[in-house]
């Protein structure tokens, strides 16, 4: 029943929308910063496997991945911003999906350090993304705030849809929540061979 609500749209979505996270949105300031990661399959799927990933860990991972996760956007961002290259922008993108979502399909268990540093690096290509996507006729500080704040409710939703399946572990909550994951990482793949 979970499953077909759940993982059965998001592998349709991924295998009919490509990836268009960086299109504009016809918004300024904070309100285009804030459409902006919520415009794209693949920044959606990848911060809340962020937030599903932290909550199946646990403990001080529940802020400390997400945290890494905005930090190392917020560094990258300002670096798109100013108009620095970063090579395989996409591609990171696309990989933190696969990636991310196997993690939480395999509950693949890494130290907290080494799952914020994983979350750091994917941070760097979603954040560049976000940085260069932005119009230079709105405020920087405007865009990143509206950016961050969308990046942080969907690490919100992720965390809270992960701490209900841990609540849920009883009845086979962590299995939907793998299950899930494999659907991100799926989305992944179909997102990587548009």
């Amino acid at each position: 029943m979970l499953f077909r609500r759940i993982v059965v749209p998001i592998i349709l979505l991924a295998s009919a929308t490509p990836a268009f996270a960086h299109t504009g949105h016809g918004v300024d300031g904070f309100m285009h910063g804030f459409a902006h990661p919520l415009g794209g399959l693949d920044h959606v799927l990848a911060m809340v496997a962020v937030g599903l990933y932290a909550a199946m860990r646990g403990g001080r991972a529940l802020w400390v991945i997400p945290a890494a996760f905005l930090g190392a956007m917020a560094i990258s961002g300002v670096m798109g911003m100013a108009g620095y290259a970063l090579p395989y922008t996409e591609i990171g993108i696309t990989a933190s999906v696969i990636v991310l979502g196997l993690a939480v399909a395999f509950r693949i268990s890494l130290s907290t350090a080494t799952a914020a540093a994983l979350a750091g690096v994917f941070a760097i290509f979603h954040g560049h993304a976000h940085g260069a996507e932005m119009p230079q006729s709105v405020s920087g500080y405007e865009y990143a705030a509206g950016f961050l704040l969308a990046t942080a409710l969907l690490h919100t939703t992720g965390v809270a849809l992960g701490l209900a399946a841990g609540r849920l572990s009883e009845r086979g909550g962590w299995r939907v929540a793998q299950v899930a994951g494999a659907a991100v990482a799926v989305a992944g793949v179909a997102l990587l061979a548009n």
